[in-house]
């Protein structure tokens, strides 16, 4: 497998109330090339992390609607994307949108403990699409289990292609649904719901013991 294979696969998929950012266009925020930027804005963060190495896969739940459904880049929101690039040292990052950058909280959290930790973590999300309240999709819902299946072998693939050290779990439903495919996961609270404090500091500790 190499990016642009993984990226095809990914821009294959579609359900209902979901947001596929590599192949679905939003005719709020997006302009006509904005999937196939996203498109690109993965496959330049993969071949980064694939030619600077990694040492962990930090996964969340599924994409937020002002976060990855926009980026493309899991945990990571608009406001992010220069960092990514710094992180990783390589360029060409564009913002997909149109207007103006919009924050996530989530994505701040976790950028903030990354910079502090120096964490050479690729982001990614169990389910990596954006699923939304039926008829608003400028909502979170967390995943299905028959939508999990039917991407769970993506996740096992890019598990198996990226070779983490370790494997970090944001949350209780990514630890549980990554624990199934019989990876070893250091479960860790979501930075969400004021669970940034505890989130951090389980980091630090994870990232204090050898790897």
């Amino acid at each position: 497998m190499n990016s642009k294979q993984f990226i095809h696969e990914l821009s294959l998929i579609s359900f209902p109330n979901v947001f596929n950012p590599y192949r679905d266009f939003c005719g709020d925020h997006d302009h006509s090339k904005s999937p196939a930027i996203r498109r690109l804005n993965l496959q330049r963060y993969l071949d980064a992390a694939l030619n600077h190495g990694i040492d962990s896969l930090w996964l969340g739940r599924d994409c937020g609607y002002r976060g990855g459904r926009r980026t493309g880049i899991a945990l990571t929101d608009e406001m992010q994307l220069e960092t990514l690039e710094r992180h990783f040292s390589f360029g060409g990052i564009t913002k997909a949108t149109v207007g103006m950058p919009v924050k996530e909280r989530t994505a701040t959290e976790v950028w903030k403990i990354i910079h502090e930790v120096n964490a050479k973590a690729f982001l990614w999300n169990v389910f990596p699409f954006h699923p939304y309240e039926n008829g608003n999709p400028m909502t979170n819902r967390r995943h299905t289990t028959s939508e999990f299946n039917q991407c769970k072998d993506l996740l096992f693939s890019l598990i198996e292609w990226l070779k983490p050290k370790r494997i970090i779990a944001l949350g209780a439903d990514a630890h549980k649904e990554v624990m199934q495919l019989g990876f070893e996961v250091s479960p860790v609270r979501h930075p969400s719901y004021g669970g940034h404090i505890e989130f951090a500091g389980t980091i630090r500790k994870l990232y204090a013991l050898p790897r």
